[in-house]
């Protein structure tokens, strides 16, 4: 299947937060796909020396709608065309709903749902037919989990966006799809699972261990290169029938 992916070479994709964790296995996933690939986040993390000429950094803070135009008009200038963008950037922070504050609830949203709202009506407003968008949401879009509800409401919302969207940019051909990934020991994760009121308790590696343990069908739990394997399907004439899905990448945590 993948071998048939890598002849869709010439192809751009934008990958926002594309610089670490499960972002830089999407980044990877599609330049081993043949793509070019323009990474907005905040830092670049000195991406050309893993990969060259084949990735683009753009300075962004998806927050703001401008910030997602310019990604685009990033890739139009220079290529001509976009043909994947892929709505990543975002972050998992657990606390009870008694100490959710405006300040706290607005930033998740604003990073994780409304980043991912931003950057389909930029995508959108550029693609041509065959083209396809691409959310990053989580197992917590699909189920509830305690002293989580701020990051659980996000990634519920990001299922919503892109069901709304494959019905909505289905005439043009513009397929939108989300994939649901489980817990990846990223960076950012560990770092939140360390926190007061995660379920890591301060040792994320055990958390995760047993998590995987009592919950994972196959016993372990995906890597970045598998979610981004699946981006790169998922964005590929491959999957041309499919739109409208939230694809659990899981290990058969939540088989559905």
């Amino acid at each position: 299947m993948y071998d048939n992916i890598k002849m869709n070479t010439n192809k751009i994709a934008i990958v926002t937060g594309g610089n670490r964790g499960i972002g830089l296995g999407i980044s990877e996933s599609f330049i081993n796909a043949g793509f070019k690939v323009i990474v907005g986040a905040r830092q670049d993390r000195e991406l050309n020396k893993l990969f060259g000429d084949q990735i683009i950094f753009v300075p962004t803070d998806v927050r703001d709608e401008q910030a997602h135009h310019k990604l685009v008009n990033v890739a139009i200038e220079k290529f001509g065309r976009l043909d994947v963008y892929v709505n990543n950037a975002g972050y998992s922070l657990w606390k009870p709903i008694s100490e959710i504050d405006d300040t706290f609830l607005g930033d998740i949203l604003d990073t994780n749902l409304k980043g991912a709202f931003w950057g389909c009506k930029a995508a959108a407003a550029v693609m041509k037919s065959e083209a396809s968008i691409i959310n990053v949401s989580s197992l917590a879009g699909k189920r509830g989990s305690s002293n989580n509800s701020a990051y659980v409401a996000s990634k519920f919302g990001m299922n919503g966006l892109t069901q709304s969207l494959a019905k909505e940019l289905g005439p043009r051909n513009i397929r939108v799809n989300a994939v649901c990934p489980v817990l990846i020991a990223t960076e950012g994760l560990n770092e939140a699972l360390n926190m007061e009121h995660a379920p890591g308790k301060g040792d994320p590696a055990t958390f995760i261990e047993n998590f995987t343990k009592s919950n994972a069908a196959l016993l372990r739990m995906p890597t970045a290169m598998e979610v981004g394997k699946m981006c790169v399907f998922l964005a590929s004439i491959n999957a041309s029938a499919i739109t409208g899905q939230c694809i659990n990448v899981d290990c058969g945590v939540l088989p559905q």
